[in-house]
């Protein structure tokens, strides 16, 4: 398609202004088509992985780890966490949806770049909303975990006792924030590779559009 693309473009400044007209309007129709299918991927893959992550905490979500989290205390919490996530996520899908029915059926090259905008807007909130309710179900897991386990809460006590407890707090603090830094990395790369290019290959249309708007 990109081919064809240059093909219509090179056309479109080598003919006279009769035909630049019909080469105009034929790369609307073809970024038109590019967009709307981007954005449909877009949707697409933001229900794959809704269902993906839904079938991964169901699978770990047996009778061991439920009493893990009662022993945490935090069962309420999460499951107040996961239910609002869970509607953000539907909420983001449904704007997924709109964004492509909207531009599915623009018929003007400003108002399919504003949709282009506000696509690669919704999709940047939703990565980062992400990566912010991965980061705070991490920080709940491990301030609970260190209140609650037996193990941790008997260590944290044996280096209080030996004097160590700032030592035992640094490494601790040291030690979680790697942990994190590390997860949101992963899941980081994740999003850039599977929405970054989606979203890349939509603002090149929308370079191609600005030049046709000029």
């Amino acid at each position: 398609m990109m081919e064809e693309l240059d093909v219509l473009k090179k056309a479109w400044k080598n003919q006279d202004a009769s035909y630049n007209q019909v080469s105009e309007n034929d790369i609307y129709a073809m970024l038109h088509r590019k967009s709307s299918s981007i954005v449909k991927w877009i949707l697409i893959v933001s229900i794959i992985e809704f269902v993906f992550w839904n079938i991964i905490s169901f699978a770990f979500s047996d009778e061991k780890y439920q009493n893990k989290l009662e022993s945490y205390g935090i069962e309420d919490i999460m499951f107040i966490v996961n239910v609002i996530n869970y509607v953000i996520v539907v909420g983001f899908i449904y704007v997924f949806y709109k964004n492509y029915r909207s531009i599915s059926t623009l018929d003007s090259t400003s108002k399919l770049m504003q949709s282009i905008v506000n696509t690669r807007k919704t999709v940047q909130y939703y990565i980062w909303y992400n990566l912010f309710i991965v980061t705070l179900t991490i920080i709940i897991s491990i301030v609970m975990m260190f209140a609650h386990n037996p193990d941790i809460i008997s260590m944290m006590n044996e280096q209080i006792s030996e004097g160590h407890e700032s030592i035992f707090i640094f490494v601790c603090v040291l030690v979680s924030m790697a942990f994190i830094a590390l997860v949101i990395g992963v899941f980081w790369l994740f999003y850039r590779l599977i929405y970054g290019i989606l979203l890349k290959k939509l603002f090149a249309n929308y370079k191609e559009l600005k030049k046709i708007e000029v």
